[in-house]
């Protein structure tokens, strides 16, 4: 887009200034015309995050795992809760974390601790969150084995964003993201599912059932009716990896999305789709050259209450 001097010097710098009762609906108001530096980038994703959720869109919210052990969970089980997104693509330690979590503490810790009497302990470490044993392998495989069991009573082959479904249904806890998003019709896909404690539990049931299967394609025949059926398409990403790419990679089958968001800490400068802006993925026809976006680089533990609290 052509630019002149007289558009580019349109808006003036102007000072934050807070209260003690300033509102974060407030906080990004001013950050419009904060100049710098990733508050403005905030206030801009704030700005397609409003129109994302209120004009009619089809939302894609993607997002690793390790988001899900910290107190982040709460932000996304509100999203879910409040119907702003209508689709999750994720990784399977989403579904680990969420699970162990509806049953079981994580704790607060640090990047420092020992790693090695971590061990001797019992205890994991996921960055500054630490995970007992009992916590997480121990409650998964008495969860999922259990369910797996009635499923399979009902019938054999399963798509997976099925069984996350059904999963979801019997965890019964308000503070669940996979049982909020199955109460609110809202399909969780992992195209990543054999990986994790999940995936581990899959395939520990089949071991024991041979006939029973998980229908991976299945899960792309509902990606496939989900887009084409699509107006328009937005998407608040989190983080790179399988779960922006599957976001972006079936949006390129309906020209690309209308709408994105993205919140990362990497960098392009090795070539990584995590570090890839959504610049590149124009290229792709991933996003649509007229699309309305914006990468904004910290840690989503930070940003993403921030951009999303305004509008829960």
């Amino acid at each position: 887009m052509p630019i002149d001097r007289e558009s580019i010097l349109s808006t003036p710098v102007k000072d934050n200034h807070l209260k003690a009762d300033t509102s974060l609906y407030e906080l990004m108001e001013q950050f419009s015309t904060s100049g710098g530096f990733t508050s403005s980038k905030v206030s801009v994703a704030y700005g397609i995050m409003k129109d994302m959720l209120t004009e009619e869109n089809t939302t894609f919210l993607s997002f690793p795992a390790d988001i899900i052990s910290t107190g982040t969970r709460g932000i996304i089980n509100d999203m879910v809760k409040k119907k702003l997104v209508d689709v999750i693509i994720t990784t399977t330690g989403t579904l680990d974390h969420d699970i162990a979590r509806s049953f079981r503490d994580y704790y607060c810790g640090s990047f420092d601790y020992p790693d090695r009497e971590l061990k001797d302990l019992g205890i994991n470490r996921l960055g500054s969150v630490v995970i007992p044993d009992e916590s997480y392998g121990e409650i998964m495989e008495e969860f999922m084995q259990e369910k797996l069991k009635v499923l399979y009573e009902e019938k054999k082959v399963w798509p997976s964003w099925e069984i996350i479904y059904r999963i979801g249904l019997e965890i019964k806890n308000e503070s669940s993201i996979l049982y909020n998003a199955a109460k609110n019709g809202i399909k969780i896909f992992v195209p990543g599912i054999t990986d994790g404690s999940f995936g581990s539990q899959l395939w520990s049931f089949r071991e024991m059932h041979k006939d029973f299967m998980v229908d991976v394609l299945q899960d792309e025949h509902e990606l496939s009716d989900i887009v084409f059926d699509a107006k328009k398409s937005g998407s608040l990403m989190i983080g790179g990896g399988i779960s922006k790419h599957h976001t972006i990679w079936w949006n390129q089958f309906r020209g690309g999305l209308d709408y994105s968001v993205y919140i990362t800490t990497a960098q392009e400068f090795d070539g990584s789709l995590s570090g890839a802006k959504l610049e590149e993925a124009i290229s792709w026809k991933k996003i649509k050259p007229d699309a309305r976006f914006v990468n904004v680089y910290g840690d989503a533990t930070v940003l993403l209450p921030l951009l999303i609290a305004p509008f829960l």
